[in-house]
C-alpha cells in the first residue's frame, strides 16, 4: 500500500480516536482513496487500522478489489451490517471478519476534494453500532479527511474527538440519573428530566454535575 507517511499517521489517529470515542466500536480502520480521472476506478492510496487483525482483513479486501468498502466508495454512501453471521453480501470479506471476531460493522465515506476517506467501525457483538453512533463516526471521518487534505495538526482532530466523547459521556450520566429518579419518585422519563432541570436551575448546579451526584448517591446537593 502506497501513501505518504503523514497521511498514514493521520489515518492511524482517526482510527484510534474512533475506537475510543464511538460507543460499541471495538476497532476501526480507514482508507484514503484516489478519485481517479474520468471513468477510472478510485484506488486505495493508504490505509490504517486500530488492530493488526483488522489491518489484515482490510488488506485482503483491498487486494481482492471487491467488498463493502469498494461499494461505499463507488456509491458514496454509508453501508453497514448489524450481524455479519446473517449477512449474505460480500461472503469473502465477511468470512475474513468473522474469523477475527467481528460481528457487526459500519463504513462511512467523506469526500473533501481531492481527498476521499472511508472509516469503518467494527463491533464484536450484533447491533453494537447504533445509527446515532454512526453520526459521530461521520464527524470523525470528516475531520480526518480535512486533516489529510489540509495537513491539519493532530491536536485539532484530538480536541474535536474529546469534545464529542465528553458529550456522549454527559448524555450517559444524565440518562442514568433519570433512571434513578424514575425508580425513586415513581415517575416517567420526561417527569424525571423535568425535575432534574428544576433542581439544576433553582440551585444553580449544572445538569451534568447534578446527574453525577445523583448517580454517585451523594444527594441532590
Amino acid at each position: 500500500m502506497v501513501g505518504e507517511s503523514s497521511d498514514i499517521g493521520t489515518l492511524h489517529r482517526v482510527t484510534e480516536l474512533a475506537t475510543r470515542a464511538v460507543p460499541g466500536a471495538a476497532g476501526a480502520s480507514s482508507v484514503r482513496w484516489s478519485l481517479g480521472d474520468g471513468g477510472e476506478r478510485p484506488e486505495p492510496l493508504a490505509s490504517a487500522a486500530s488492530h493488526p487483525d483488522l489491518a489484515e482483513a482490510v488488506d485482503r479486501q483491498l487486494a481482492r478489489g471487491t467488498g463493502p468498502i469498494f461499494e461505499v466508495v463507488q456509491e458514496r454512501r454509508a453501508l453497514s451490517s448489524d450481524d455479519i453471521l446473517a449477512e449474505a453480501r460480500w461472503p469473502e470479506a465477511m468470512a475474513d471478519l468473522l474469523r477475527r471476531g467481528v460481528r457487526s460493522f459500519a463504513t462511512t465515506p467523506h469526500l473533501n476534494e481531492p481527498v476521499l476517506v472511508t472509516l469503518t467501525l467494527y463491533g464484536v457483538t450484533p447491533r453494537a453500532l447504533l445509527p446515532g453512533q454512526q453520526a459521530l463516526a461521520a464527524l470523525l471521518v470528516a475531520q480526518g479527511t480535512a486533516a489529510v487534505s489540509n495537513s491539519l495538526q493532530y491536536g485539532q482532530v484530538h480536541r474535536t474527538a474529546v469534545q464529542l466523547q465528553e458529550a456522549v459521556e454527559s448524555r450517559a450520566i444524565v440518562d442514568q440519573a433519570k433512571g434513578i429518579l424514575m425508580h425513586s419518585l415513581g415517575c416517567d422519563a420526561d417527569q424525571a428530566f423535568a425535575e432534574m432541570r428544576r433542581i439544576s436551575q433553582t440551585r444553580h448546579v449544572k445538569l451534568t454535575a447534578l446527574a453525577q451526584r445523583i448517580v454517585g448517591d451523594q444527594g441532590l446537593l
